[in-house]
């Protein structure tokens, strides 16, 4: 692999071009990937935040969601951000009935942990020991709790709720970074795609 990853961007719904040009900025080729054969060519891909439920039905309906679980399973590395965290959690609470994820990380996700829209927040949070950055919680999800593998990556008040955690080759944080122009998360991502 080159020094500039192919990095997808799911893209069927979610915050598609903050996260492409967060990639960008950060020495990656950001693509948008909204069918199998777009998946087949990425390095790496981000799950944006959005809505959980409305990416999960809209991945099966693009015949994405299987692929998806597949390329998790060989170890392509991946980012999820809000309802991209609930994407890649094993296990949800709340979720509608019958709600799927694509799994991966060995976690139970709280959806909407946060509170409702109104209840949205910014907080200050030292991720993976790299120093505060400004994180944007909006309808956030939080961490109830994890597996053995996971590491955790950062915690919010109230209640020091876990936020950020990574499984091998897959990161997640209940935060929105792409929308604060703070390509930390960003960076640490495309590095891991970089070492994998």
């Amino acid at each position: 692999m080159t020094n500039a990853p192919t990095i997808g961007v799911f893209a069927l719904q979610g915050d598609v071009r903050e996260h492409m040009h967060a990639l960008e900025a950060v020495g990656a080729r950001a693509v948008a990937v909204r069918r199998p054969r777009e998946l087949e060519e990425v390095d790496g891909l981000v799950v944006p935040g959005g809505e959980s439920t409305t990416m999960w039905k809209l991945a099966e309906t693009f015949e994405l969601l299987e692929p998806l679980r597949m390329r998790i399973k060989a170890g392509m590395p991946a980012y999820g951000s809000c309802a991209g965290m609930i994407m890649l959690a094993d296990r949800i609470e709340d979720g509608i009935e019958g709600q799927q994820t694509i799994g991966g990380i060995d976690m139970v996700v709280r959806r909407n942990a946060f509170g409702r829209q109104v209840d949205s927040f910014e907080a200050d949070v030292d991720f993976a020991g790299r120093g505060e950055m400004r994180a944007v919680f909006i309808r956030a999800p939080w961490v109830e709790s994890v597996g053995s593998e996971v590491e955790v990556l950062a915690l919010a008040e109230p209640g020091d709720r876990i936020v950020a955690v990574r499984q091998g080759p897959l990161l997640a944080t209940s935060f929105h970074p792409e929308i604060t122009g703070d390509v930390g998360v960003h960076s640490y991502f495309a590095e891991m795609v970089r070492e994998l």
